[in-house]
Formats: C-alpha cells, structure tokens, sequence
C-alpha cells in the first residue's frame, strides 16, 4: 500500500493513480496548503467510487454514502460498517481505486491529526460532496433501468455544481486565507463567491464534456427547460447526428460556463504575484477548462460516445511549461484567456 505519511508527501503515487490533472495541481501547491486539500480530496473520491461502483447494488450505494457521511462527524462509526460491501467492491474495483479505499482507515487518522480549522472545513466540504453524489442517486434512477433523468431548471444545475464543485472553492478560499500570510487581507465575502463560481466554472466543463456518457447510464443534466427551449428531449441527445441541431443549446451551455470562467479570472487576478505556486495551481486547471470548452465548440459531433474529448498530455506538459510567466504577472495570463476566449466564440 503507498505510504499515506505526510513526510513522503500523503500519497502522492495515489494521487497520481486516481486523478491525473489533480495531481498535477496539487503538487505544485505549498506544503501548508496541499495537506487538508489533498487529504479532502482523497476522502472525496473513496466516496466517489462507492457512488459511482456497480460492485454495490444501486439500491445500497445510497445507505453506503450515508455511513461514509456520517462517519466524517461521528468516528464511533466503524469503517467496516461504512464499507460492508467492501469485499466485492475491493476485488472489482480498478487498482488505484481499491488502494484508496483500503487506506481509508489512515485517512481518517490524518483527518484527525490536522488543526481544528483544517478538520472542520474538510469535514464539510467532503459533506458536501457527497451530499452531491447522493443527489444523483437520488435525482437520476438506476443505469440499469434504461430510463433519463432529467434536471428541470437551470436554478436546479446551479444547486447542483455547487454541491459537486462549487463548495470547493469555497473551501480553497478559506484554506488559502488560514494558511498564506499574503492572502490575510482577502475580501473573505467577495473571494468566496469567486471561488464558487470557479469551482462550478470547471464542473460545467466537466458536465458538457460528458453530456454523452452520462446519458447512457440515465443522466441529463442539461436543464429541461432548455431542452424544450429548442424543442427537444433528453431521449433526443442519444442521436448522434444530432449534434448539429442541437448546436444552439451546446453554444448556450458554453456561454454559461464562460461566466463562470470570468469569475475565476478575477480569483487569480485578485492572488498577489508572488505567491506564485498557489496562483499556478489556479492558471492550469482554468487553461485547460477553456480549452476544452474550444475542442467541444469545434467537435463536429461532440453527443458521439465513442469520441473522448479532452486536451492531450503534451498539451498540458507544454502547457505548463508556456503558463510560467503567467505565475508573476496577470498580464499573460490574461492575453491567454482572451485568445482561447475568442477562438470559443468564432465557433458558435
């Protein structure tokens, strides 16, 4: 099992095996700052995998989160009762994933070594987000049901990238503001909605981007009432050829998450030059986000399941090494958001 000790920095290799892009965020973090993020992080996806496994009957996966969420409060909850499907789960499950909730017990150890600030805006955050997943489990119905579930409103989207993402930004404000002298005099209010407004930035990424594959196992995000805004339902997103004709609603949907990126902008615009790790941690994830959004725009059939939209590895190493000046000045950053910005909009 990978070493979950805070001095071969909590994990790493198992950061690395669950979640690449994060890895790469959370690395170049300051040590202060990485620990209760990685650690709400890690605690985050073993949730996940009970959310999401089809090792666990879809009707237990709701009662399994429950005593995960109530473990968070309550540590007289044993582990083994949070996870009695843990055998099953354990053998299906992709290795980095079995090894995460095998390391359960020492997450929850490290959860209780950290400053009381620290465990408590863990413990809610994580509560969040899996009031989240029990959201889906309760909103959408079974995979196996061959029915779509569909969101009503764009209020009701909003509610939920909060509770998926937004309340992580959130969280991110409140950890930089307790750990780095020079974000002390923050606007708390104002950086706490920008930092929401961040977080839900990247999950409308996230939710156009899957808008195929979570169709297929019965979700819609898509609001209805803008489906039907173009007359259309959920059932129709399954058309493949479609994606021409519903090319309006795909360019509503990226006019939305754009909003979002606007906030995020001024969350790093508003991070002093020289904390320059933290405002890197912030640059890559908002460059990769827009371009992104780009490849989906220019897609000539982005409801395709069998087409994986993502920017590619070099991309993002090159990426990386391009956004350097970026961590000292606003000024490129800026002039980069702008061009990705326009190359989005030429498209729709």
């Amino acid at each position: 099992m990978t070493s979950l000790d805070y001095s071969s920095d909590i994990s790493a290799g198992l950061l690395k095996g669950v979640s690449r892009s994060f890895y790469l965020t959370i690395r170049v973090l300051p040590r202060p700052v990485r620990k209760p993020i990685q650690l709400a992080y890690l605690l985050a996806r073993a949730a996940d995998t009970i959310a999401d496994t089809d090792a666990i009957p879809s009707a237990n996966r709701l009662g399994q989160l429950e005593r995960f969420r109530a473990r968070l409060s309550d540590r007289s909850i044993e582990l083994p009762a949070v996870l009695s499907a843990s055998p099953e789960l354990q053998v299906r499950c992709d290795e980095p994933e079995t090894e995460l909730l095998q390391a359960l017990p020492r997450l929850f150890v490290l959860l209780d070594n950290l400053s009381a600030d620290d465990q408590r805006n863990v413990q809610k955050t994580v509560d969040t987000l899996v009031r989240g997943m029990e959201f889906d489990l309760t909103t959408f119905p079974a995979p196996e049901s061959g029915r779509i579930g569909v969101l009503d409103t764009l209020d009701a989207l909003d509610g939920y990238t909060y509770l998926v993402a937004g309340c992580v930004g959130e969280f991110w404000t409140e950890v930089m503001i307790a750990h780095d002298p020079a974000v002390r005099n923050w606007d708390r209010d104002r950086m706490v909605d920008l930092g929401v407004r961040f977080g839900k930035a990247l999950q409308m990424t996230n939710i156009i981007r899957d808008v195929p594959k979570d169709l297929r196992v019965g979700r819609c995000y898509v609001p209805r009432e803008m489906l039907e805004s173009v007359g259309l339902t959920p059932e129709d997103l399954l058309i493949r050829a479609a994606s021409e004709d519903v090319k309006p609603m795909l360019t509503d949907l990226v006019r939305h998450a754009l909003d979002f990126y606007v906030s995020a902008e001024e969350y790093i615009q508003a991070t002093p030059r020289r904390c320059a790790r933290l405002r890197l941690a912030m640059i890559w994830p908002v460059l990769i986000g827009l371009a992104t959004l780009d490849q989906l725009m220019r897609s000539p059939n982005w409801l395709d399941p069998d087409m994986r939209i993502r920017v590619s590895r070099p991309w993002v190493y090159g990426m990386m090494i391009r956004s350097i000046p970026c961590a000292w000045s606003n000024a490129p950053f800026t002039s980069w958001t702008r061009r990705l910005r326009a190359r989005i909009e030429d498209s729709m």
